[in-house]
C-alpha cells in the first residue's frame, strides 16, 4: 500500500515534465477545469479500495471460516494480481484503448467488485453459515460461495490495474500542450494536489473506513466503499466532454518483445565488424555495446525489409540490455515488499490491548497508519532537510546514491524483523500468562518497516531512472509494480511452506490462527534471516552491475 504511494510519487520524471510543456491541437479541452473530476475519481477510488484491504483478513477468517494461513495466502495472491494487472492496464491504455477508456473500464470493474463483495455480507446464501457456538463447528464455504468471493477480488484487481497506472498520466494529458500564461505553475499545482489527495485518501481509509467496519459491521463497512466508488465513477464520467483524449501509440513493451523475436530469428547469423545497424530516427542516437552481444543480431541490416518484427533498432536493443542489467538488483526488493505486506501484525494487534481511553480503542487494522505516516514524514524530512546537508559531503544530487539508499532500506528491514520477533515473543509470553500487553508496542516495528520501505522503494525508482534512458521512464514504475506482484506470490508461497513444514506430525503450526498457540515470532526470525541473506545478495548484485557497467 505504501509502496503504491511511493510508486505514484516517483512516477513523475523529467520526460513527463517536458512533455507537459509542449503544444497540441486540444486548445478547447483539458486544463485545470478537468482536475476536480480526475482528482475526485482517484481520491474516492483510493479511499474505497484501501479501506477494504486491512480488515479483509478478519472477514475471511470470521465470515468464511478460513485459517490465518489460507486467508493471508489469498490476500497475497490478490495483491500480486492487482499489481501484475497494472502492467497489463498500462499496455492496453498505451497501445489500444487509450487512458480515458481504460480508467472508465477500471472504475466500472472496481464498482462491480465492491458491489459483489458487499452482497456477500448481505445475503446469507453467498457466505458460509455461522459457526455452531455449542459445538464450535464451522461449515466451510462452498465452491459457489468462494467463486462469488474470488470474482469480486478479480474485478477489484482489474479495476486497480486499469486505474492506478493511468490516472496520473491522464491528468498530465489535460495539462500537456494546454496553452496558458504560466503552464509550469499549473503543473506544480496539479502535482501538489495529486500528492495531497493520495495521502489524505490513505489516511481516511486507514482510520474512518476501518473504524466504520469495526463499529457497524461488514454490511455498513462495505456499503461505504460502494457509495464512494459510485461517486468516483460518476465524477469521472461527468467530465468526459472536457477531457483531452490522447491517441494511442506503441508501448515500450512491444519493442522489447520485437527485439527478442528478431534476435531469435537471426540466432544463426554471425556478427562481424562490417555489419550495418539500424538506428531509430525518433529517439536519441546511442551506440551499440558488446554486452549481451547476441541481442545485437536484432538490429543488423541484412536486406531492405524494415518491418519491426524483422528488424529492430539499436536504441531498442540497448534499452533492453539496460533493463536486463538492472534485473538482479531489482529482484532484491521482492523480499522487502513481502515483509512489509504481512497480515500477521494485524492479527497481533487484535490480540492485544488497543485501548487509548476507557471508551475508545484503535481498530487493529488501523495500525498500518503508523507505517504510512513514517513514510510520509521521512520523505519530507529527507527531501527538505537531509538532502541539502548530505549533498555537500557526498556530491550526489539526491544526498545518497540510490543503491546506498536501497542497501540501507534492506538493513532496516532486517532490524524491523528482529524487533517484530522480540515483541511477539514477549506478547506471546504475556498472553499465555493471562495478561494483556499494549498494542502500542507494535508501533516501532511498523515505523521500522515504513522507514525501510521509504529508503528502498524510492531508492529503487531513482536507480531505475538513472540507469534507463528517458524513453524508458515509464518502465521504472512498471518494474516497481512487477516487484510488488512477485512479492505477493513469494509471500503466499513462503507462508504455505512454513505452515506445511511446521505442522508436520500433528504439531501446532507456527502460523496457527490462534497466534497464542503458534509461533509467529519464529516466522519473524525466519524473515529476518532471509532479509539478511537478501542484503548480501544485494551486495553481490551491485558488484555484478558495476562490472557490467564498466565493460560498456
Amino acid at each position: 500500500m505504501e509502496g503504491k504511494l511511493n510508486q505514484d510519487k516517483s512516477s513523475i520524471d523529467t520526460e513527463l515534465q517536458t512533455k507537459l510543456l509542449l503544444h497540441s491541437d486540444h486548445d478547447h479541452k483539458g486544463g485545470m477545469r478537468t482536475m476536480p473530476f480526475i482528482l475526485v475519481n482517484e481520491a474516492f477510488e483510493r479511499v474505497a479500495s484501501y479501506g477494504l484491504l486491512p480488515n479483509m483478513i478478519f472477514y475471511l477468517m470470521e465470515v468464511y471460516h478460513m485459517e490465518a494461513v489460507t486467508g493471508t495466502s489469498i490476500l497475497s495472491v490478490w495483491s500480486a494480481l492487482s499489481n501484475g494487472l497494472s502492467i497489463f492496464g498500462a499496455f492496453i491504455a498505451d497501445s489500444y484503448l487509450g487512458r480515458f477508456r481504460v480508467i472508465a473500464l477500471g472504475s466500472l470493474s472496481t464498482l462491480l467488485g465492491m458491489v459483489f463483495l458487499w452482497l456477500t455480507s448481505i445475503f446469507p446464501q453467498l457466505r458460509p453459515s455461522s459457526c455452531d457456538e455449542l459445538n464450535t463447528i464451522c461449515s466451510p464455504a462452498t465452491p459457489t460461495q468462494l467463486t462469488f468471493l474470488f470474482t469480486s477480488f478479480g474485478l477489484l484487481s482489474i479495476g486497480c490495474g486499469c486505474i492506478r497506472p493511468c490516472s496520473m498520466a491522464f491528468g498530465a494529458d489535460q495539462l500537456t500542450n494546454h496553452p496558458t500564461q504560466n503552464n509550469q505553475r499549473l503543473i506544480d499545482s496539479y502535482f501538489n494536489w495529486y500528492y495531497a489527495s493520495a495521502t489524505m485518501s490513505m489516511l481516511i481509509s486507514f482510520t474512518l473506513v476501518i473504524y466504520i467496519q469495526d463499529k457497524y459491521g461488514w454490511q455498513v463497512g462495505f456499503a461505504v466503499p460502494v457509495m464512494l466508488m459510485v461517486c468516483s465513477a460518476l465524477m469521472f464520467m461527468l467530465g468526459s466532454s472536457l477531457y483531452v483524449k490522447v491517441k494511442v501509440g506503441e508501448s515500450p513493451f512491444s519493442g522489447f518483445i520485437q527485439v527478442l523475436v528478431v534476435a531469435f530469428k537471426n540466432r544463426k547469423f554471425n556478427l562481424s565488424h562490417d555489419d550495418c545497424y539500424n538506428h531509430s530516427h525518433g529517439m536519441d542516437r546511442v551506440e551499440l555495446t558488446e554486452n549481451l552481444r547476441f541481442l545485437n543480431k536484432a538490429c543488423v541490416i541484412k536486406d531492405s525489409n524494415t518491418d519491426p518484427w524483422s528488424l529492430s533498432t539499436v536504441e531498442k536493443v540497448e534499452s533492453l540490455k539496460s533493463l536486463i542489467s538492472i534485473a538482479p538488483i531489482w529482484s532484491s526488493g521482492i523480499l522487502l515488499f513481502t515483509t512489509s505486506s504481512q497480515s500477521y501484525p494485524t492479527l497481533q494487534a487484535k490480540a492485544m490491548n488497543r485501548h487509548i481511553t476507557s471508551g475508545f480503542e484503535i481498530p487493529p487494522a488501523s495500525f498500518v497508519l503508523f507505517l504510512v505516516l513514517t513514510v510520509t514524514i521521512w520523505l519530507a524530512f529527507y527531501d527538505r532537510i537531509l538532502v541539502p546537508i548530505l549533498t555537500k559531503h557526498t556530491h550526489q544530487p539526491r544526498g545518497l546514491h540510490p543503491k546506498t539508499r536501497m542497501g540501507i532500506g534492506l538493513i532496516i528491514s532486517v532490524i524491523a524483523m528482529v524487533v517484530s520477533a522480540i515483541v511477539e515473543t514477549i506478547r506471546r509470553h504475556v498472553a499465555r500468562s493471562g495478561n494483556d500487553m499494549s498494542a502500542l508496542w507494535l508501533v516501532p516495528q511498523y515505523c521500522l518497516v515504513g522507514l525501510a520501505d521509504a529508503f528502498n522503494a524510492i531508492g529503487q525508482l531513482e536507480f531505475y531512472y538513472s540507469e534507463l534512458s528517458k524513453s524508458m521512464s515509464s518502465i521504472a514504475v512498471a518494474l516497481f509494480m512487477v516487484s510488488n506482484a512477485f512479492s505477493g506470490i513469494f509471500g503466499s508461497f513462503l507462508i504455505n511452506l512454513v505452515d506445511s513444514v511446521t505442522s508436520e506430525g500433528g504439531n501446532v503450526s507456527w502460523l496457527s490462527s490462534d497466534i497464542n498457540e503458534g509461533h509467529v515470532d519464529y516466522y519473524y526470525w525466519l524473515l529476518g534471516f532471509l532479509s539478511l541473506l537478501n542484503f548480501f545478495y544485494f551486495l553481490v548484485c551491485c558488484r555484478l552491475h558495476r562490472m557490467f557497467s564498466s565493460s560498456t
